[in-house]
């Protein structure tokens, strides 16, 4: 029983050290520090391994697109204050449903938008990193809050 149990704990141990020096050989050092720092921009050009040329056109074209994400965020917004403040007084449902359907509009106006600026950004990439990052990121616009600064959760969308 003892040397079954001194095998168990030893085939355990031999197992986390393998698995820890696969984790530390096959994570990328700088994708960490982005990750710490909460720095999207060095996470893209890191995980994505992108060379200078890919990086300082998907940095224009995000530099460009947060001017009309900063927009679409705040019309949504405004919106959202608006429809609550009809829920707060006593107000015709029509007059709230008008308003349930602004916030929907807004909202699909700006996913819509998002996803034609995912795609641009993918197209500068190489089509590998390019496919990749439109698997991990498409799947998630439907998730922004148009709240908060994006993060690397990408939970969170505004700039």
């Amino acid at each position: 029983m003892r040397n079954r149990l001194l095998s168990v704990l030893f085939v355990l141990t031999v197992a986390a050290v393998a698995g820890g020096l696969a984790y530390r050989a096959g994570s990328d050092p700088a994708v960490g520090r982005a990750l710490v720092r909460q720095d999207a921009m060095a996470w893209l050009r890191a995980d994505f391994d992108l060379t200078d040329a890919q990086f300082a056109a998907i940095k224009q074209l995000h530099d460009s697109y947060s001017v009309v994400c900063e927009e679409h965020c705040r019309e949504i917004q405004n919106a959202v204050r608006a429809r609550e403040q009809l829920k707060a007084a006593p107000a015709d449902a029509a007059m709230l449903a008008a308003a349930d359907r602004r916030v929907e509009e807004l909202r699909l106006i700006c996913e819509s938008a998002i996803a034609t600026h995912v795609r641009q950004c993918a197209a500068e990439m190489s089509p590998e990193a390019g496919q990749r990052y439109l698997a991990l990121v498409l799947p998630k616009i439907k998730d922004f809050d148009h709240q908060a600064a994006p993060d690397l959760q990408l939970n969170r969308h505004q700039h």
